[in-house]
């Protein structure tokens, strides 16, 4: 069997070793390469089969797991070579990071080159929490925003100027008239999706049905119904004419680094970061769909994510097997699942990048070298770590004799050159934990329910397990978040999942610094509810019907949004309907008239309508 060592193997070649050549566990394998002949979604999103492998996916690149839990020509931090697979020698440093070029990674390579190459373990060893100097986070520049300005701080007019611009081009492209569709259009196009995720219904059409039981009056009266189909059919995020065949996420890319940069430029430093994976649902065919079990969301993309603890999410990447910029250096030194990371915070704005964050990672990432060029950089780091990364030679007691050990017990024992602790606790099984900030003081205790006792008991907990626990979630409190309103509407394009989750984004991070900025908080679906009306209010093409307006939750009298009142867009003074005397709303004013404001429907006398409409 003939096999590139350097560039790895194939899918096919994976299988040839399974079944000829080694005693392997599992195999991993890389999205294949994209078919850009066409955007249309072939499969069915209700089904949730795992087809046969095409011929793509058979040329695509493959990782093997061998019984003993190593890991070869993959993703993992413990990957070695593939010349490993059918050989025992071992790479040496020298030989792992031949190919580095990038300056930090020099530096560091020369610092750890002049000094001792193995690992000195001290047993029992320990340290306090570093406390380093981090500003505290000052929200005060969005504190007077209303809820549609910090949203479009976000969501703003380039944005959806391009989503205009590519819209019509992709009908021109498809021999379709110009639509002529506008800017308004879009924002109360994209209302209505956001309407769908809390006022869910059988389909898209089903908003404007001539019944009572699901037609909504406000989706009516804001945009037609074949308006709104017809946008969906030509909404677009990229030039079909401009190719990118290395990027299998070419029609989304343009949006996506969009949203990128508003999430960075709007992101107030906060020092605790978590970085694992989301999943994004999806049951069609694309090379890019994953496949994790044992995840709420088991079939879909994966998107690598930077949040804070509170789920605001300050950078991510959709993972597609060979990144079109992805850094070989960083997948050599420290493997594919991390190098996205190390990518991501070299994205951070300078004045951003070089303050003391805190990290925190699954044992998917945890890895001896990446902490210590963490450390290198200026970051701390705490992670959970699998038993195959930790060395040879550390004296941590073996597994499955700590096992035996009492709930709550825990040993450590710290690297003396490089100051990373590595501590083994035992909960319900076996935990062991990294870490080059936070040590085991301060010893804490959770309940658990104990079988022996049949009862809830004490059990301790090292410091930095308790750390971790509380700022770990950032990215599973984003998904919640997401996930709770998701937007209803359904597309057959493989890019409509993408493309409605990065519309999530903005609102996601725009209500988590909201309810930061302001003492005052607010539920999601509030937020959601007062930035659809006030979109389907302003940007709908007929004006709403005349009613008793709903209750405003941002407005300073409780009867019309302050968006809409001081927008100066289109108030005018009318009779009120059948000339019916109503009370003015200006407050201090007892008048009763027969005039008022065609657009806030409010009853208005002269006097007071212009000094109604100013702050």
């Amino acid at each position: 069997m003939d096999i590139n060592f350097e560039t790895g193997f194939s899918l096919s070649e994976a299988l040839d070793i399974l079944y000829n050549d080694i005693d392997a566990d599992e195999i991993y394998i890389e999205p294949p390469e994209p078919c850009v002949q066409t955007d249309e979604d072939s499969g069915d999103e209700n089904n949730g089969e795992v087809d046969n492998l095409s011929a793509r996916q058979l040329r695509s690149k493959a990782e093997i797991k061998l019984a003993n839990n190593k890991r070869y020509g993959g993703i993992g931090d413990d990957n070695i070579g593939l010349e490993n697979i059918l050989s025992s020698k071992s790479v040496t440093s020298s030989e792992q990071y031949k190919h580095v070029s990038t300056k930090s990674i020099d530096e560091w390579m020369k610092k750890i080159k002049t000094g001792k190459k193995s690992f000195t373990w001290i047993k029992g060893g320990d340290f306090e929490e570093l406390q380093k100097n981090f500003p505290e986070p000052d929200f005060s520049s969005y504190k007077n925003l209303s809820i549609v300005d910090i949203f479009e701080t976000f969501l703003d007019y380039d944005i959806i100027n391009y989503l205009v611009d590519e819209t019509r081009r992709y009908a021109l492209f498809l021999n379709c008239p110009d639509p002529h569709i506008t800017h308004d259009e879009i924002r109360c196009f994209i209302s209505i999706l956001y309407l769908s995720g809390y006022n869910k219904l059988p389909s898209k059409k089903s908003f404007w049905d001539s019944m009572d039981d699901m037609k909504n009056e406000a989706v009516c009266n804001a945009m037609r119904r074949d308006r709104f189909l017809q946008i969906c059919r030509f909404i677009h995020c990229a030039d079909n004419t401009q190719i990118d065949a290395k990027d299998k996420a070419w029609k989304i890319r343009p949006l996506m680094n969009m949203i990128k940069n508003k999430c960075l430029e709007n992101f107030v430093p906060q020092k605790h970061l978590a970085y694992d994976e989301s999943m994004v649902k999806y049951f069609g065919k694309h090379g890019c769909k994953q496949f994790i079990r044992g995840k709420p969301i088991r079939f879909g993309y994966k998107m690598w994510c930077v949040n804070t603890n509170d789920g605001y999410l300050v950078n991510f990447e959709l993972y597609q097997g060979k990144d079109p910029r992805e850094n070989e250096k960083y997948n050599s030194i420290f493997g594919k699942a991390v190098s996205p990371l190390i990518l991501m915070l070299e994205d951070l704005p300078n004045s951003k990048k070089k303050l003391p964050y805190s990290l925190y990672m699954d044992n998917l990432f945890t890895g001896i070298n990446v902490f210590n060029y963490f450390k290198y950089l200026g970051y701390s780091a705490i992670g959970t770590i699998r038993q195959n990364r930790i060395p040879k030679n550390c004296p941590l007691t073996d597994k499955k004799k700590f096992s035996k050990k009492e709930r709550g017990s825990f040993e450590t024992a710290i690297e003396k050159n490089e100051g990373i602790l590595l501590v083994r606790w035992m909960d319900n099984a076996v935990v062991t934990m990294a870490s080059t900030d936070v040590g085991t003081e301060k010893v804490s205790s959770v309940k658990r329910y104990s079988q022996k006792h049949k009862k809830h008991i004490n059990v301790s907990r090292p410091n930095l397990v308790a750390q971790y626990n509380q700022y770990m979630g950032g990215t599973d409190q984003m998904d919640q978040n997401i996930a709770t309103y998701r937007i209803g509407v359904r597309g057959k394009k493989w890019w409509w999942p993408i493309f409605t989750w990065l519309l999530e984004i903005p609102m996601n991070n725009s209500w988590t610094l909201y309810k930061k900025a302001n003492s005052k908080q607010i539920t999601q679906l509030d937020f959601r509810r007062e930035l659809v009306q006030t979109y389907l209010q302003r940007y709908g093409i007929a004006r709403i019907g005349a009613g008793r307006p709903s209750r405003s939750l941002s407005s300073s009298d409780s009867r019309i949004s302050d968006d809409i009142r001081y927008d100066r867009m289109d108030h005018l003074v009318s009779y009120t309907q059948e000339k019916k005397r109503r009370r003015c709303a200006k407050d201090g004013c007892k008048s009763v008239g027969r005039t008022m404001c065609v657009k806030c429907d409010v009853g208005l006398c002269i006097d007071c309508f212009v000094n109604f409409h100013k702050k």
